[in-house]
């Protein structure tokens, strides 16, 4: 009994250790509150050697690469665009549950709709108080410090990236040590895509029985940090056809993502690394293809076609490093690669590459400009088809914040 009693009595000390408010933790005097106001104004430009969807023309996106020869005309364009340029504000409340924390966000590059357009666009726009949030930003499926210090704006395609709407809980916060539950919008946040466009079935609409569930652990120490996400969900799709095939159905969606910081204190730098592989999820995924598919069975004359959820992987490997206090450079690689299904196009998206390096100077902490050459690559399911895009870009961001606090 006496080792019982004194289990209970550690469980019970970390309890009030990591799940208690911040401020009932210690005995000091909360600080004040405060308002953040942040932002940039980013100018980018470069050259594309190759060609790409003119709606996604400033930035390296495999799924939108030609499918077929000509399909966007001819190769060799210039670009010049503003459409990184960003604007937010974060505040903090102390109270007596915890702080109150308000995080809003927007920024002018259009998508969905919008894209190619430059225009608002919400990025985040969360708040939290204590250990329980709710509104939309990052999914906790997401290592969003997996992204590299990079001026192209989409990111690695084989990087998990999605900010959604959600209702989250962080039971364990501290001591390097983070736990991470949410319930999560299944069709997503719908500043991307229309969901329905993730189906690649004819005349179906999607349907969300349940949210998506989504967990993960991060552990943080001097090393850097090493995170370890899942995600399980629900999808049924309903046929809107007057044909005799109906291709109603459902799927169970999951992924397991790995991801990492490892610090290399001798190189000055930071490596970056991520796998996630799940099936009907691509969604989440930074750029990949659809999430549900038609797959054929000519042995079965009742359903000889039916919907199935589509396999990824994806990998990102990426080192940062920083040469002296006012240059650094990024250089990298990520990969999506999909399981398609046998009723696919032949010219459906199969894998994608993604690679840059670059050069950046920092003359001062709010202010850098630099060169970066970038490589994206696509290919089809079964036409044997692949297309290598090339690209030069040059950047310039101004940046801004300023900290509004009353007393400490």
């Amino acid at each position: 009994m006496r080792i019982v009693r004194r289990a209970a009595s550690g469980l019970l000390a970390l309890w009030c250790l990591y799940a208690l408010p911040a401020g009932a933790q210690d005995e000091e005097k909360p600080s004040g509150p405060s308002l953040e106001v942040f932002g940039f104004a980013m100018t980018d430009t470069g050259y594309n050697f190759g060609t790409i969807d003119p709606d996604w023309f400033d930035v390296v996106r495999p799924t939108k690469l030609p499918s077929f020869d000509g399909e966007f005309g001819g190769e060799g364009r210039f670009f010049f665009g503003v459409r990184q340029s960003r604007f937010g504000m974060k505040s903090l409340l102390p109270t007596g549950l915890g702080d109150l924390k308000v995080h809003l966000e927007a920024e002018l590059f259009g998508v969905g709709d919008d894209a190619g357009q430059t225009t608002f666009r919400l990025r985040h726009a969360f708040g939290e108080l204590g250990q329980f949030g709710a509104g939309q930003t990052w999914s906790g499926f997401m290592d969003p410090d997996v992204f590299p210090n990079s001026i192209e704006y989409w990111g690695p395609n084989g990087m998990v990236f999605f900010r959604n709407a959600q209702i989250r809980w962080r039971p364990l916060q501290g001591m390097g040590h983070q736990v991470h539950l949410s319930v999560e919008s299944p069709g997503g946040a719908a500043d991307v895509d229309d969901y329905s466009q993730r189906l690649e079935l004819e005349d179906v609409t999607p349907r969300f029985p349940a949210p998506d569930f989504v967990a993960h652990y991060r552990y943080t120490g001097a090393f850097g940090h090493v995170q370890l996400a899942g995600i399980l969900r629900y999808l049924k799709w309903d046929d809107l056809g007057t044909d005799a095939l109906d291709l109603s159905g459902e799927v169970v969606g999951w992924g397991a993502n790995l991801s990492s910081n490892l610090k290399l204190p001798w190189l000055q730098a930071v490596l970056k690394l991520q796998v996630v592989y799940g099936s009907a999820i691509e969604n989440y995924m930074n750029d990949a293809g659809a999430d549900i598919a038609v797959k054929t069975n000519p042995a079965d004359a009742d359903r000889p076609v039916e919907g199935v959820g589509l396999e990824v992987l994806g990998t990102v490997a990426f080192l940062d490093l920083s040469w002296n206090s006012w240059l650094t450079s990024t250089l990298g690689h990520s990969f999506v690669e999909v399981l398609n299904s046998n009723g696919q196009n032949d010219r459906a998206f199969s894998a994608g590459h993604y690679a840059l390096a670059n050069v950046l100077v920092h003359p001062n902490e709010n202010f850098f400009f630099g060169p970066e050459f970038q490589w994206g690559q696509r290919r089809n399911f079964r036409d044997g088809w692949t297309y290598d895009d090339y690209r030069v870009q040059f950047s310039m961001k101004y940046s801004f914040s300023h900290k509004f606090q009353k007393g400490k």
